[in-house]
């Protein structure tokens, strides 16, 4: 008997759209994000200045936009902000770098094994909430006021939020990629670097950057009592010398040096990750 061809068709309920099958773009208009950006900052500059104006401090304490501008200037046309700029982010880079090997083997290690994340791990969830300065006089007792000293402290400051992201995304991968390589023949090392680390990536990026901020700030703390020519020790100058604009204009240049890797860095990588696993993709 011939059966009829409508039997053979998918029900029509089944169809999905093509349209309805793609990713969900979180994106905005560029003139209206920029133009809003613009806007807001527009304002604050505006509300910066009459502060110092007609604040509660007297100007010198509290200079305006235009005071602290000349003072970036001022500061690299002299060479000092570079040279200053140049120091803290080679510190930066080096104990950053520490933090990344360590953490990543560390975190892998607390998944890997029990007894691990049962015992240091539970030390590594309470050290983490430690404030990065608290190691600072621990630091100079051990090593001296010098550079492994600094280095100590932002490797501390920036070593468990890495630990903790690395191990939330490798216990949280699905498991169902596991035992499918697993099937394939993937075992041991290969077996995280080719499956389980890929998978865990988009929530280990963010204990990369979370732990490159801590590094960051862990690194002005310890420069602020290091005699030598660095960005915290720039901003300890401007305070023994009663200038503010210094002061402030260090502390812009640091904003505008931890937005810079933020977006140069952090931000592509995210919005690769984002549209590797299919996540859609979000203004920055």
């Amino acid at each position: 008997m011939e059966i009829p061809t409508q039997t053979l068709a998918a029900p029509a309920a089944l169809h999905v759209p093509q349209a309805a099958a793609r990713p969900l773009r979180l994106t905005r208009p560029w003139h209206s994000v920029h133009a809003r950006r613009a806007l807001f900052f527009g304002a604050l500059l505006v509300v910066w200045e009459l502060v110092s104006r007609y604040g509660p401090w007297p100007d010198y304490l509290m200079p305006g936009p235009i005071e602290v501008s000349q003072a970036v200037a001022d500061g690299i046309r002299s060479g000092l902000f570079v040279r200053g700029a140049v120091v803290s982010l080679l510190r930066l880079v080096f104990g950053y770098g520490i933090s990344l090997v360590g953490g990543v083997v560390l975190g892998a290690l607390l998944v890997r094994f029990r007894v691990l994340s049962d015992t240091v791990g539970s030390l590594i969830v309470g050290l983490q909430a430690l404030p990065s300065v608290c190691w600072l006089p621990l630091a100079i007792l051990w090593f001296g006021l010098n550079e492994r000293a600094i280095i100590f402290v932002v490797v501390m400051g920036s070593l468990f939020s890495i630990v903790l992201g690395v191990r939330d995304g490798i216990a949280n991968t699905s498991p169902i990629f596991v035992k499918a390589a697993r099937n394939l023949g993937s075992t041991g090392v290969r077996l995280y670097t080719d499956v389980v680390l890929p998978a865990a990536f988009p929530t280990i990026l963010g204990g990369l950057r979370q732990g490159w901020a801590f590094a960051w700030r862990s690194l002005m703390a310890a420069e602020l009592l290091y005699f030598s020519l660095s960005l915290g020790n720039l901003l300890q100058t401007g305070r023994d010398l009663n200038d503010a604009a210094q002061v402030m204009a260090v502390m812009t240049l640091i904003i505008f040096i931890g937005v810079t890797f933020n977006f140069l860095l952090f931000t592509p990588l995210e919005r690769r990750v984002s549209e590797r696993w299919g996540f859609g993709t979000t203004s920055a």
